[in-house]
C-alpha cells in the first residue's frame, strides 16, 4: 500500500508523488482518493484507492532491476517488424500504457533502431520522446542520480 510522500509510477504519465489522501463524494458514495502529482508536468491526478491496481500505479523499480533495463536497451540485434507505422504505433502505445519500465525500454530501443533505418512518423517521434522521458525520470530516481547522467548513458548506448 502507498502512503503520503511515496514516489510511484503512473503508466504513460510518469513518476509522481502521493501528496495526500482525500475523501470525495461521487454518486452519493464517499471514497478515498490518492492525490498524485506528476513530477515532470506538475499535473495532479485523483486516483481512487480501490483502483490503484486497475490503473497500474506501481513503485519505482529497485536498483537491482536497473541493469535489466540497460540490457534491453543494449540488445540491438532485434528486428523491428516491417508493419505500417500506425500498427507499430498502437503496439507501442499498449506497451507504454502497460506501465512496465521494461516494455517502455523496448519501445525506446525499437524506435531508436527504426530511426536509424528510416524517418519516423510524427506520432512515432512523439512516442520516442515520451518513452525516453518516462525512462529517464524513473531511472534517475531508482539510481539516485541526475537525469542528465541518465540521458548521457542512453545516448552512449545508441551512438555505439
Amino acid at each position: 500500500m502507498f502512503k503520503i510522500g511515496d514516489v510511484a509510477v503512473y503508466p504513460s504519465h510518469g513518476v509522481g508523488v502521493i501528496q495526500s489522501i482525500e475523501n470525495k463524494k461521487i454518486s452519493d458514495e464517499e471514497q478515498p482518493f490518492f492525490i498524485f502529482r506528476i513530477l515532470d508536468s506538475d499535473m495532479t491526478i485523483m486516483i481512487p484507492i480501490d483502483n490503484i491496481k486497475t490503473v497500474g500505479l506501481r513503485r519505482v523499480i529497485h536498483m537491482g532491476e536497473v541493469s535489466r533495463v540497460y540490457e534491453i536497451l543494449r540488445k540491438k540485434d532485434i528486428e523491428v517488424e516491417n508493419q505500417t507505422w500506425n500498427r507499430r504505433y498502437r503496439e507501442y502505445t499498449q506497451k507504454i500504457k502497460s506501465g512496465s519500465v521494461f516494455e517502455v525500454a523496448e519501445v525506446l530501443r525499437d524506435l531508436f533502431i527504426l530511426k536509424l533505418e528510416k524517418d519516423l512518423s510524427f506520432g512515432e517521434r512523439k512516442m520516442l520522446d515520451s518513452a525516453r522521458n518516462l525512462l529517464v525520470k524513473e531511472l534517475s530516481i531508482a539510481q539516485n542520480i541526475t537525469e542528465e547522467i541518465i540521458e548521457n548513458n542512453i545516448k552512449s548506448i545508441f551512438s555505439s
